[in-house]
């Protein structure tokens, strides 16, 4: 008899991703492949010139003259209702009818017989524009006296002012984190193709298409059931196809009902990167009182993010960031306030973390301060003030730790990084002088996953097994590269007991499994694994109690072994025995439904159990700064990272190190800059710069952590994996920080701006050598 491990892509191994070979061969589909029908029309779109104005004119003449122009929309040609906004605010025009409000901001499209003519034609648009007064960062926002974009929300336990009576230190500072730009590989696209009725098909590169289908009957004026939303696989998303990619499919759609012919729209990539969302930048004003131990007694910070021209998700996004502005770290009393401001440029978005980095990197900058102002190793203060295991575990949110490992995680690094002779090494040599100068950090993670908006949290999917013994496998996430599809096919292969080339695995479409969530907040995995294995039990359960008819036998000698059925004393094959149930009649088909359970959260009180349960990691990272030109290098990073029971070792670990070095980034080299005329001038690879192979750790070891198994009943024991590993790039940042502060020797902490870019530590460490 063979064992578990015997089938081909079982849970827990490493298995390549179902679609690796296509990807670096060139055969993997993404919605520009898909064959374009005679008469596909080619969509582009209009932007203003000016970041805030009233629009006093529009002449589209010379537009619509030019060459190869069969039509242009403006808000006059949508049918239904003229907005595209995520969160049901409907302050999000497809185009806008008075005002612009942001540098870039579509207010028309083009329809032409090439993409390239609709592109050229763009530009000939002449706009009357009344200009007005602007505001580009959270800072000038509030100056100007500018409204939030969605409601605040306050976090407080305690009472902060009798905790700072118990502290004997205090400091009062700000910290200003830049955005980033999601630069996935595959841009924005949207192919609508007419049908009849009120029948439209769109294929797209979304993250959430159920959200795509409910926009374009929303623009278009009809029911949610006469659209049908299409994605195989996309090329990169991090939370920036999550909801921007609403205008690109009603533009399309719009375009191809009026003409009634297929429509795609693509912009190029200036154009994506300045008419999308990007990660929120924050203005953190953060008061921490601690004693002389350096554990911390009192936290008080008030979040102040440029949200862009409408809301979009920035509510999420800036709730998220105070609720991960405590990270792994106790706050005896805490009081924390957002403010979503509303800014005139594009609407920030949704992005890998979901503003829990923003909120992480502000603890860790105060445990580097505390560390600082007592002379002590920032890891100390960080061990000072974890969470405890059966004490000092209540967050900010009033949901309490149960599953804290994060101590075990630190030690173990610590010990496998050989963090303390490193540290005593890089002391000695930043204590001789000299031009490059090093730092070492060690940092953690702990971050909560589930979607705060709690109706987000489930799942369908849809499982079919044909009488030939092969598997249909269909669910409601979506495909970006991350191996979703891989590690959910797994799943229903282990619960047949099949190899897992027996598994079909096809795109997601919104007319097979209805009502999906994005394939997002690190929940892909968790969620339609769990439906999917719903789906498979129901039909086993059906082939259990058909076998147990069939051949006499009781129920629990039913077994499904690799690639055979056992009953009683009896194995038939696999194929064989679903060829028999098929000519029993058993349904062979089912759909499978999964939300979590036991979260809840209350907004208006501050309180609840928003996180079904919390991820673990920590990263020791190693630089060196040339203190004449600012220029770094990280020389070393180690990382552990928790992942509960792991489905697919070799996938999560690719995730770990991908989000580590695009975290890395983040903090780094990835600057957005916004001239004095509200244009964003870093829209191209040319001007904004993402990490490249030469920018990886000279040294780089990554690991999970092999012994540990999610308390929680999620998909086989695992955890998520694709957010909670970006914020150990933090090391990085911290790492550059202590080389900085060697300059002065460590009198002071340096407060690096994000990105820590190398004209940025070049003017720290100019600043600290003045005060020496």
């Amino acid at each position: 008899m063979k064992d578990h491990q015997t089938i081909n892509g079982a849970v827990h191994h490493d298995l390549k991703h179902d679609s690796a070979i296509k990807h670096v061969t060139g055969r993997a589909e993404y919605t520009d492949d898909i064959g374009e029908p005679a008469g596909t029309l080619h969509a582009y779109l209009g932007v203003s010139t000016v970041a805030h104005a009233n629009i006093k004119g529009m002449d589209l003449t010379a537009v619509r003259n030019a060459p190869g122009v069969v039509d242009v929309l403006t808000a006059d040609d949508i049918p239904g209702v003229n907005d595209v906004s995520p969160t049901g605010r409907h302050d999000e025009p497809v185009f806008p009818t008075e005002k612009v409000e942001f540098h870039g901001q579509p207010i028309f499209a083009v329809v032409a017989e090439t993409r390239d003519a609709a592109r050229r034609a763009a530009e000939l648009a002449k706009v009357d524009y009344e200009i007005l007064p602007h505001a580009l960062d959270p800072v000038a926002a509030k100056e100007a006296d500018y409204p939030h974009v969605t409601d605040p929300l306050t976090l407080k336990r305690g009472d902060v002012e009798e905790g700072r009576k118990t502290a004997t230190n205090r400091i009062k500072a700000q910290m200003t984190v830049g955005g980033q730009d999601h630069m996935y590989l595959e841009g924005h696209i949207a192919f609508a193709i007419p049908g009849e009725d009120d029948d439209v098909i769109v294929h797209c590169s979304t993250q959430h298409p159920s959200e795509a289908q409910h926009m374009v009957a929303h623009v278009l004026g009809v029911p949610s059931n006469a659209v049908i939303v299409n994605v195989r696989r996309m090329g990169g998303g991090f939370g920036g196809k999550e909801s921007q990619m609403n205008l690109f499919c009603a533009v399309a759609s719009v375009a191809a009902k009026k003409l009634n012919c297929p429509v795609k729209i693509r912009p190029d990539r200036d154009q994506d990167m300045t008419a999308t969302g990007k990660r929120h930048d924050f203005v953190i004003d953060y008061d921490v009182a601690f004693d002389d131990d350096g554990r911390i007694q009192a936290v008080e910070g008030e979040f102040a993010a440029r949200c862009g021209w409408t809301s979009d998700l920035s509510g999420p996004v800036t709730d998220r960031a105070l609720f991960h502005a405590d990270n792994a770290y106790f706050y005896p009393h805490v009081l924390l306030n957002s403010r979503p401001m509303k800014t005139n440029t594009v609407s920030n978005t949704a992005f890998r973390g979901f503003g829990g980095p923003q909120g992480v990197v502000v603890a860790e900058r105060m445990m580097e301060e505390i560390g600082y102002a007592l002379g002590k190793d920032p890891l100390e203060i960080r061990k000072a003030n974890f969470y405890g295991e059966t004490d000092r575990n209540i967050t900010p949110y009033h949901q309490t730790v149960e599953d804290n490992v994060i101590g075990r995680v630190v030690e173990e690094l610590e010990e496998s990084s050989d963090y303390q002779a490193r540290r005593k090494a890089i002391l000695e040599h930043n204590a001789k002088g000299g031009i490059l100068r090093k730092g070492i950090s060690l940092t953690p993670v702990k971050f909560g996953i589930s979607f705060t908006a709690t109706w987000y949290n489930q799942a369908g999917s849809l499982v079919h097994v044909y009488n030939d013994g092969s598997i249909h496998l269909n669910h409601g996430g979506t495909e970006m590269g991350q191996g979703l599809n891989t590690k959910v096919a797994q799943v229903v292969a282990d619960a047949f007991q099949v190899d897992f080339d027996r598994i079909k695995i096809t795109k997601t479409t919104t007319e097979k499994v209805p009502n999906t969530s994005a394939t997002a907040a690190s929940s892909g995995s968790d969620l339609n694994g769990m439906a999917a294995l719903d789906a498979a039990e129901q039909i086993k359960a059906r082939l259990v109690k058909f076998a147990s008819e069939k051949w006499g036998v009781s129920e629990s000698e039913v077994r499904f072994l690799p690639n055979n059925v056992q009953i009683g004393a009896e194995t038939i094959a696999f194929d064989d025995f679903i060829k028999q149930a098929y000519m029993a009649r058993v349904h062979l088909s089912a759909a499978g439904f999964y939300k979590t359970p036991k979260i809840h959260w209350d907004r208006a009180s501050g309180t609840g159990r928003p996180f079904y349960y919390y991820a673990y990691g920590a990263s020791c990272s190693e630089v060196t700064i040339d203190t004449l030109t600012g220029e770094y290098r990280v020389d070393r990073t180690d990382i552990l990272h928790d992942v509960g029971r792991s489905l697919n070792p070799i996938l999560d670990k690719g995730q770990v190190e991908g989000a580590f070095i695009q975290g890395m980034g983040w903090l780094t080299t990835e600057e957005l800059w916004w001239d004095d005329k509200g244009q964003l001038r870093t829209h191209a690879p040319s001007t904004y710069k993402i990490p490249l192979a030469s920018d990886r750790p000279r040294v780089f070891n990554v690991d999970l952590a092999d012994w540990s198994e999610n308390r929680e009943m999620t998909i086989k024991r695992s955890k998520a994996v694709g957010e909670p590993p970006f914020m150990l790039g933090i090391s990085v940042f911290e790492a550059l920080s202590m080389a900085v502060a060697s300059v002065n020797d460590y009198s002071e902490c340096p407060r690096l701006e994000a990105p820590a870019t190398p004209e940025r530590v070049l003017m720290a460490v100019e600043r600290l050598k003045g005060k020496g």
